[in-house]
């Protein structure tokens, strides 16, 4: 009897790549749903090219081609934020299928915590599981604040620049990449900022109260952000830099 001593093959799709594949399901989808149109379809597939890109990166980087419990749940929100994008994108050229709009982004923000107890429970945290995840928020509140700007006023994209703007400071200033204790109100500041945009874009409020709520957000988000940049400053020289 001859004994094979073969290797097997590693799994050839991965993660990332799959990820990619359902984003266009849920593109033609839309497009089959709402009808979406040239610009939604370019936004759409730009972002699966990015997003798959840089996570297979990010993931080798790691030393890992593998996706586990919890980055598959960020995975599948990253998803629903690409369908949001792709509809606001279609929305500058015929009006918003708000409905389904808001729906993605509601779902995305509900499994917003769902993934952070996923990495808990199975013991699968990572840095780069906690940087997906904070990814994933910021461009799904960017994307919605472009969508609100063009009804309360362009003052709304301040909320989506924030985290960009000072990603970007940090370039320039390197003690801004110090690794920050971890606050709840932070991620209660955080989440304000996703929830409120998403009241304005759905339209439930009248005009000057739906004002008054994103304007309390960016409030509240200009406190967080000037807190964190006071303490950083205080603690420039003693401070770990948080990896890119």
């Amino acid at each position: 009897m001859t004994v094979s001593e073969r290797t097997v093959a590693a799994p050839t799709v991965d993660g990332p790549t799959i990820g990619m594949a359902v984003q266009f399901v849920l593109l033609g989808a839309l497009g089959a749903i709402v009808g979406l149109g040239t610009a939604g379809w370019l936004t759409g597939t730009a972002y699966a090219l990015v997003t798959c890109a840089l996570l297979t990166r990010a993931l080798r980087r790691s030393g890992t081609h593998l996706l586990g419990p919890a980055n598959q749940v960020t995975l599948a929100r990253a998803t629903l934020v690409g369908g949001v994008a792709a509809l606001v994108a279609d929305s500058v050229f015929t009006p918003a299928s708000v409905g389904v709009l808001v729906a993605l982004a509601s779902v995305a923000l509900a499994l917003d915590g769902v993934d952070g107890q996923v990495a808990r429970r199975t013991g699968s945290t990572s840095a780069l599981g906690a940087r997906f995840d904070m990814e994933v928020d910021a461009f799904l509140v960017l994307v919605l604040s472009v969508l609100v700007a063009g009804t309360l006023g362009w003052w709304v994209l301040a909320i989506g620049a924030f985290r960009y703007v000072f990603v970007a400071a940090a370039w320039v200033a390197p003690w801004l990449n110090g690794t920050l204790p971890p606050r709840f109100s932070r991620k209660t500041v955080a989440a304000v900022q996703g929830i409120a945009l998403v009241v304005a874009a759905a339209g439930v409020l009248p005009g000057v109260l739906a004002f008054a709520l994103v304007g309390a957000a960016l409030a509240s988000l200009v406190w967080s952000f000037g807190r964190d940049v006071v303490w950083l400053w205080h603690h420039r020289y003693t401070l770990t830099p948080t990896p890119a």
